[in-house]
């Protein structure tokens, strides 16, 4: 059996997709299934079982000889949250646990950290795991994902095989659920659907144009290829970048997304709002030379080959992956 947790969200239940794809049926899915607007993401998807967020560990504690692997995707993500506790208790306290019953248990684990992180980067970008004390990100969410990579990492006791992935600019299916949370990809695609105009935040740092505002987005296909990557793998344990390993622009992305559509682009900007400025992040971009060194060879989606299959293939047809 492998878990998966926040199996009902974005990249939770994209993963179960391509795991039931590579012919694993017995998938153990943890999640809080009272939020019926991701039931959606789980149609169609051979599952074992599903188990509420908060039975997990009775449950590992009456199953564990069966289970093969566990990928702890689920958090709390929302990044305009500020209510410490809730992150407390989400991200930190609740993945502690399953950090301890996979050594309790002997089951490999991979979870998701996230690039949020590295803040506005004053380190830079490097996935060094002797330098997340000195990390100062920006909000409690990206707090309380290096909070417990850093505690990961100090402990004697650890899964004999562990990895903590460093998620960049996610986008792909499967996100018709976030909101305002959701990628660009997807606002872009909404408002040129609605308006056949997109407005981007225009810039407020001399070094950058308007538009040209630079992060790594990375598809979820590719993320979900290093995920299963991984569970064969098992071996060289640490914490990992996960991006494309290559920044591109605002301007970039809204521009594919208009071509996708089949539609001219047609481009405005507006002020950043003032209370996010000071924390708005004007490049990011993995370093992923960690991940290629221990032998993963694919090649990341370009920006555009991903939007192109995105908009076509789920966007315009509603379809989930």
């Amino acid at each position: 059996m492998i878990i998966v947790t926040g199996a009902a969200g974005f990249i939770g239940s994209g993963l179960i997709s391509r795991l039931n794809q590579d012919g694993f049926k017995s998938i153990i899915a943890v999640d809080d299934f009272s939020k019926i607007e991701k039931a959606e993401n789980l149609e169609g998807k051979t599952i074992q079982e599903k188990v509420e967020r908060a039975e997990l560990f009775n449950w590992l504690d009456q199953n564990n000889r069966d289970v093969e692997f566990i990928f702890h995707i689920g958090a709390r993500t929302d990044t305009t949250e500020f209510d410490r506790d809730i992150f407390e208790e989400l991200n930190v306290s609740y993945s502690k646990q399953i950090w301890e019953k996979c050594v309790a248990y002997q089951i490999p684990l991979v979870y998701a950290s996230s690039a949020a992180t590295y803040g506005l980067g004053e380190h830079g970008y490097d996935d060094n795991e002797s330098t997340l004390s000195q990390l100062k990100p920006l909000n409690p969410y990206g707090d309380s994902k290096n909070e417990f990579d850093i505690w990961a990492l100090q402990q004697e006791k650890k899964p004999f095989f562990w990895a903590g992935l460093k998620f960049f600019n996610v986008y792909g299916p499967n996100e018709y659920h976030k909101g305002r949370m959701a990628s660009v990809v997807m606002h872009a695609y909404n408002q040129i659907n609605k308006t056949e105009k997109m407005k981007l935040f225009r810039s407020h740092n001399p070094d950058f144009k308007d538009g040209e505002q630079m992060r790594d987005f990375i598809y979820v296909k590719d993320l979900i290829d290093v995920c299963i990557f991984f569970m064969h793998h098992r071996k060289n344990s640490g914490i990992y970048n996960l991006g494309s390993g290559r920044a591109r622009t605002f301007k970039d992305l809204v521009t594919s997304t208009f071509n996708a559509m089949g539609k001219t682009p047609d481009i405005s900007y507006i002020d950043t709002p003032e209370d996010i400025r000071d924390k708005y992040q004007y490049f990011t971009q993995a370093n992923m030379s960690k991940l290629r060194s221990i032998g993963f060879t694919r090649p990341f989606t370009s920006l555009e080959d991903g939007i192109d299959d995105y908009v076509k293939n789920y966007l315009s047809t509603g379809a989930y992956l």
